[in-house]
């Protein structure tokens, strides 16, 4: 069990990382050369939602400095943009411009044509499903740990 878990959580972090190159190729090809993989990643995990940033850190997939200052790139060319809330001057909606949604729009079409792919390899959408249960009880369990430590 101990190999096991160690050997995956050594592939989430690779896995992750060649994500990361699978968009840095479909933000060559599509010639955009001023944002970053993680920056495009952000954009389509904003999608077409209007959220704030604490939204985007409560859903665990960034981190404070990291994800202000992306958010500062990000509507600096012309992505993102950014609206102060009238009810609380402190909070900041984020928001896709027409840019931003169509590299979205791009982001989600790469996906879909990957997943069409794996589709038509056998029995790969069943194992693909055991997997994402298997990582859901993973990404659980450390988000007790977080929260609890390892009592109990």
């Amino acid at each position: 069990m101990r190999e096991s878990y160690l050997s995956i959580v050594r592939l989430i972090e690779r896995l992750h990382r060649h994500f990361l190159d699978v968009l840095r190729v479909e933000l060559r090809r599509q010639g955009i050369e001023d944002i970053n993989p993680v920056q495009a990643l952000l954009l389509s995990n904003i999608g077409d939602e209007e959220m704030v940033i604490r939204d985007l850190k409560d859903r665990g997939y960034y981190h404070g400095s990291n994800v202000s200052y992306n958010i500062k790139k990000l509507t600096e060319f012309g992505y993102l943009a950014q609206e102060r809330s009238s009810h609380d001057r402190r909070s900041v909606r984020l928001k896709l411009t027409d840019k931003g949604m169509k590299l979205c729009t791009v982001i989600r079409a790469q996906q879909n044509d990957i997943a069409d792919k794996l589709a038509k390899t056998g029995d790969f959408g069943e194992e693909l499903t055991k997997s994402g249960t298997t990582l859901q009880r993973l990404e659980r369990a450390w988000t007790d740990i977080i929260r609890y430590g390892f009592g109990g």
